[in-house]
């Protein structure tokens, strides 16, 4: 509703009318100055002196979906797909919070009963009210829950509910992302889960902790109350897809980050992005030279490594146990830690041969050296490939 009282104001702006400072309680940021003009398209000053009642659902719906769209671009913009989008509106209006409700009644998992006050808080106007509860004790949260509000409204639990049932109909295992902030409510969404799903349907919830944006070391300016925030769309068009999805990966999930728009663009072995990279451009490189040379890699002269070229190939094998190992524990930035150390084990062994001309990778005057060399660089790159791949990061080509 304060989506569509915001929409309404622009959609009165855009018929001209001086709307001043925006009330507080309002969203004030820009983004809704196009709702607001696509609505005045759309229905002219139909609703420029109506009641609210005359337009609320109708401006609520558009906005919803507008914000929807957003989220579809913004999401697209980091190749980020998605089957099914939900919205909680969509999910009411559908019933299926009610479809929810009717399964947990049907198993005695929701009955019409009164909460106790809450201990330690003494509050003046507090009363006994019959309400919907979840037996979330059974399934060992502290307390039942409320589905919906003393005046019939859903609570975002009761929302909750109806979205993990949704999505519990077409999966055999459920993972939430969600703020670390609603760390207090997982108790309670795992016991929804399940309830709903008399336990077949495995469950997780990962909880991710606050991006810090800076610039230089310096905090970038937002403002809630000014509406000035920067959007992944943002992010993306300075620094780009590849570099917005590797940073975000080089966490843990519930490790705080920073992420500094200069060092994610920084030409330097303190910027992961830049150093795994331009490892595989500087492969991709050497071989190309090596081919100008009319030197191919082959797997005829293996025999010729030494300890460095082991040590190598060592690194690498690990690579499949290192993305097994990421998949079971749902830690994707373990791949990115292991990309950075064979990044820097590639560089290293490339940099022998800027003192010592007999470990160069490409020896002119030693073909079969070079081969089993440009084969062990090849493998190397395709290994960094492979796993950028795995993070939806391309592998450039040169740098």
């Amino acid at each position: 509703d304060t989506l569509a009282r915001s929409a309404h104001l622009r959609y009165l702006e855009a018929q001209g009318e001086d709307i001043g400072a925006i009330p507080e309680g309002l969203y004030p940021g820009d983004y809704l100055k196009p709702v607001g003009e696509a609505l005045a398209a759309e229905f002219g000053d139909k609703y420029k002196d109506c009641p609210e009642s005359d337009w609320l659902l109708i401006f609520r719906k558009a906005a919803v979906a507008k914000m929807m769209d957003m989220i579809r671009s913004d999401l697209a913009l980091l190749g980020i797909e998605h089957d099914v989008f939900s919205s909680e509106a969509e999910l009411h209006e559908a019933g299926k919070a009610d479809i929810a409700e009717a399964e947990l009644r049907s198993r005695n998992l929701v009955y019409d009963g009164v909460l106790e006050q809450p201990k330690g808080k003494v509050i003046e106007d507090w009363e006994a009210v019959e309400l919907p509860l979840f037996r979330s004790t059974q399934f060992g949260d502290d307390q039942d829950r409320p589905i919906k509000k003393s005046n019939g409204r859903w609570t975002y639990f009761g929302g909750d509910l109806a979205y993990h049932f949704q999505k519990a109909q077409a999966a055999d295992e459920l993972i939430d992302i969600w703020g670390a902030d609603h760390s207090g409510t997982v108790k309670r969404i795992k016991a929804a889960v399940a309830a709903l799903t008399e336990g077949k349907t495995k469950f997780d919830v990962k909880l991710v902790q606050m991006v810090r944006l800076l610039r230089n070391g310096e905090p970038e300016k937002m403002s809630k109350r000014s509406g000035n925030f920067v959007t992944i769309a943002d992010m993306v068009e300075e620094v780009g897809k590849d570099a917005v999805r590797f940073t975000m990966l080089t966490r843990k999930a519930d490790a705080q980050m920073d992420f500094d728009f200069a060092k994610v663009m920084e030409a330097s072995r303190e910027n992961p992005v830049f150093y795994v990279q331009y490892a595989h451009a500087r492969i991709q490189s050497t071989l190309r030279k090596a081919a100008d040379e009319g030197l191919m890699p082959s797997v005829d002269h293996l025999d010729r490594f030494g300890d460095e070229e082991m040590d190598l190939i060592k690194m690498a094998a690990q690579f499949p146990r290192i993305v097994e190992s990421a998949a079971a524990s749902r830690e994707p930035h373990r791949v990115a830690f292991y990309l950075n150390d064979l990044a820097a084990a590639f560089h290293a062994y490339y940099n022998l041969g800027n003192d010592r001309p007999e470990k160069r990778i490409i020896m002119v005057n030693d073909p079969e050296t070079t081969s089993g060399r440009l084969f062990l660089a090849k493998n190397i790159g395709q290994t960094v490939k492979n796993g950028l791949a795995l993070m939806g990061v391309e592998a450039a080509e040169s740098m």
